[in-house]
């Protein structure tokens, strides 16, 4: 039991804010690719990969592990995301450093899913049991370019005029 509420619970929760989290990214990208802020769909985004991160936390450890050094540059990722937004509005360089940001953010957000994807579905694991088998590597490389490719797209179509 951990601040009042079980670990299943917590799981619970800190798996919903990550699917809202992922799922509300991609609609934020793809509004960045249609030079569209979609403000709300960006609230719901950086307060639900915030939130993933932050209860991450929540959960007993011994050791600082991996999940953690990776929520650890999500938050700082999300803080400049968040600044770039709503402290400098977009203006000049830091609607390029918001675009950036945020994608890793989401990307972030992603690469977790996948790692755990491997680690609890069973046909996953079964297929990478370490994580170090190809079909894990290459799922890994895929993601990483489809979100630099994305990075690069949503930085050359979400210029100065948006709707």
């Amino acid at each position: 039991m951990m601040i009042g509420i079980s670990i299943s619970t917590l799981t619970l929760i800190h798996v919903v804010l990550s699917l809202i989290g992922i799922g509300s990214g991609l609609v934020v990208m793809a509004g960045l690719l249609t030079r569209r802020r979609l403000d709300g769909w960006t609230v719901i985004f950086l307060i639900t990969t915030a939130a993933t991160s932050l209860t991450g936390f929540l959960f007993p450890f011994q050791k600082l592990l991996p999940s953690h050094k990776v929520g650890i540059v999500s938050l700082v990722v999300l803080a400049v995301a968040f600044l770039a937004r709503y402290a400098f509005h977009l203006a000049g360089g830091w609607r390029k450093t918001y675009v950036v940001s945020a994608a890793i953010a989401l990307y972030l957000n992603v690469l977790v899913a996948v790692v755990q994807a491997f680690e609890k579905a069973p046909a996953l694991k079964k297929l990478a049991p370490t994580q170090s088998e190809p079909p894990f590597v290459v799922t890994q490389i895929i993601v990483m370019v489809a979100f630099f490719v994305l990075s690069i797209a949503a930085s050359i179509k979400f210029r100065d005029k948006i709707a």
